[in-house]
């Protein structure tokens, strides 16, 4: 009768689907909210706190060995122990910056390189100084990612060349999140002033050249003579005193690599 009349017939089977579908709808909401604010979370730990944590870290490490160094004692940084002295340099090793870039800034006089004590695997043994980029940071042994990059500091390529030795000094830091040494590395130019300390001597490099793009297993660009093995046209084909630095580009990817390179143009002892 009531459906002849035009009455609609509400069956108890139909709320209970109604009430079943605005359940799964409202759990599903919720589960969706909370996936927004966990991945949320990961972003401000990975772009805000590691980069907090690093720097901090990597500030305080900076002047320990500022304290280390002023205070005449030995070792290098000390996280992993006392490292061995450097063996002598070799006669080419041994010759003045100045003769092998020019007059370079100490107007031609020969200084003598002065040997850096050998570091242990992920110890922290001097200091990254890039005015331009208002950049001062801790270089280490080695480029973990867990106990070097992901502390801020810059890490050196085992098996190239020590600050100041005639070769390849070639370093590699972060790009974004844990304190992102090398985020602005674009904003270098030639002529721009590179400074490394240590222990003994502090060493200035120039930008010299600068490597956009390149592939992230271009292993040319850390030889002892710097040259892309992927873009020949960027790069050296004589021996040297040069200083690599190297990132991941573009932003928030490790797809490719940029570089800088550097020539040493002065020593100055401690």
């Amino acid at each position: 009768m009531f459906a002849a009349s035009g009455v609609r017939v509400v069956r108890h089977s139909d709320r209970r689907r109604r009430a079943r579908r605005r359940r799964v709808l409202w759990g599903g909401g919720e589960v969706l909210v909370t996936v927004g604010v966990v991945m949320l979370l990961l972003v401000v730990h990975q772009l805000w706190w590691t980069n907090r944590e690093a720097r901090r870290g990597a500030e305080r490490k900076v002047e320990a060995l500022e304290r280390e160094w002023g205070s005449g004692g030995s070792g290098g940084g000390g996280e992993s122990g006392s490292p061995t002295a450097s063996p002598a340099p070799s006669p080419a090793a041994g010759a003045s910056a100045a003769a092998v870039s020019g007059a370079g800034r100490s107007g031609g006089a020969r200084r003598s390189y002065v040997p850096v004590t050998l570091p242990r695997s992920s110890q922290a043994y001097a200091v990254l100084t890039v005015p331009r980029l208002h950049l001062r940071v801790p270089v280490a042994e080695g480029v973990s990612k867990a106990e070097v990059l992901n502390k801020g500091y810059v890490g050196h390529y085992r098996g190239t060349q020590q600050p100041g030795q005639a070769g390849n000094f070639a370093l590699a830091g972060h790009r974004n999140t844990h304190g992102e040494p090398f985020r602005y590395l674009p904003r270098l130019r030639r002529g721009d002033a590179i400074e490394v300390e240590t222990r003994t001597a502090t060493y200035t490099y120039d930008v010299d050249t600068i490597l956009p793009q390149t592939s992230a297993t271009d292993s040319g660009v850390v030889r002892p003579v710097p040259r892309s093995l992927v873009r020949p046209s960027y790069g050296y084909t004589e021996p040297g005193y040069y200083i690599t630095l190297t990132t991941c580009t573009p932003e928030f990817t490790s797809r490719y690599r940029m570089v800088v390179w550097g020539k040493l143009v002065s020593m100055r002892p401690r």
